[in-house]
């Protein structure tokens, strides 16, 4: 068994396997490990939604349309299918309506339509007409099934690529060139250590002074009765437009804020905003709420989910429907960094997304971390 790499990675879930991609694809010999049997983490936990437009303007936005870039080019490959294509962002107020001119404004809204009442639900039937007073289109937007989309990308850079993946293997140090694990030592000429919200594992002092936080997440999937509407789109609806940078800093958003802060105030104080997508079953996956908390409660209250599913309710017409599946994501967090890239020796970087942006810029952050390590070309 090979024990030596050019590089070697720690972690693989989406920001590990991205870096992962960048190197074989410089023709490196790449090492994986991961403590984990399977995928169980935040890379796998969410609604495998690549989100462009919403996104911090500037270099979180460019990460983001490289990273949908990469899916493209990547997903047909590893047998990943794409569930759905595009956006609607479902304004039910005016001052929602003006956000989305706002931004349509733009650079980030130049690819993007606004929809009259009638061209939304004409996209997107399951839609409350009554409830709209407009959308906004995008055709950035990518979804995949992350359950699947995870282990079959990690199996296509074993099979494809070269990269070699060692699971259920604990990293109890890394730095010099060196990884002592449960499996034995390993060198590597660079390592990264993207261990997503693990804190103590590696490098705790880092996380310490870089104060990284902690985010959990309510998420469901909701199962409409047969036949299920068809979402041609991803939905959002005016929450997450005091949520997502790219909308909440525009001034357009502060009249928003003003009247949620009246209208929905419990579902504010829960970090409520709606996602929906839709696999290929037509069950949609829900979400989301955020608690910020030292270490994750294993306790979900139900009032939080009625109050994500009263959202939903507000936005789409399904008809009957229920929760089949009720799971808690959680991810790493800093209120003024979108990712961290950290480098506790000058041959390892310790790269964390802080966010809840993973699958959305991944692949473009390994693409430079790559760089920075081994060099352009």
């Amino acid at each position: 068994m090979e024990r030596s790499f050019d590089l070697a990675v720690v972690g693989a879930g989406i920001v590990g396997l991205a870096h992962a991609l960048a190197a074989a694809r410089k023709g490196l010999r790449v090492l994986v490990l991961d403590r984990e049997a399977e995928a169980i983490g935040a890379s796998v936990r969410n609604f495998g939604f690549v989100t462009v437009t919403g996104q911090a303007a500037g270099e979180t936005w460019r990460r983001a349309l490289r990273t949908r870039d990469v899916w493209d080019e990547v997903a047909p490959r590893a047998g990943i299918p794409i569930e759905q294509r595009g956006l609607v962002v479902a304004a039910r107020r005016p001052e929602a309506m003006a956000v989305l001119e706002a931004f349509k404004a733009g650079e980030m809204g130049a690819d993007c339509a606004l929809l009259t009442r009638a061209e939304a639900t004409a996209r997107v039937p399951a839609l409350r007409a009554a409830a709209l007073e407009g959308a906004l289109w995008s055709p950035h937007e990518r979804r995949v099934e992350s359950r699947t989309a995870i282990p079959r990308l990690a199996g296509w850079l074993e099979a494809a690529m070269g990269v070699t993946i060692h699971r259920s293997t604990h990293v109890h140090a890394a730095g010099a060139g060196r990884l002592e694990t449960s499996r034995g030592r390993f060198t590597a000429e660079r390592i990264v250590v993207c261990p997503g919200d693990e804190r103590l594992a590696l490098f705790p002092e880092r996380f310490a002074a870089l104060g990284i936080a902690r985010v959990r997440l309510h998420m469901m999937k909701v199962m409409p009765a047969a036949p299920a509407p068809h979402l041609a789109a991803a939905v959002m609806s005016d929450l997450s437009l005091v949520r997502y940078l790219g909308w909440a800093a525009l001034p357009a958003a502060a009249a928003l804020a003003r009247r949620l802060d009246r209208e929905e105030a419990g579902k504010l104080a829960q970090g409520i905003h709606l996602i929906a997508v839709q696999g290929a079953d037509g069950g949609l996956v829900v979400g989301d709420s955020h608690h910020h908390e030292p270490a994750p409660s294993p306790f979900a209250a139900d009032d939080v989910d009625r109050l994500i599913l009263a959202e939903l309710d507000a936005v789409l017409a399904l008809g009957e429907r229920r929760v089949v599946e009720r799971w808690q994501g959680t991810y790493a967090h800093l209120p003024d960094r979108r990712c961290v890239i950290d480098a506790p020796e000058p041959a390892v970087r310790l790269v964390v997304v802080t966010s809840g942006t993973g699958a959305s810029t991944a692949f473009a952050l390994g693409e430079e971390v790559i760089d920075d390590l081994f060099g352009r070309g």
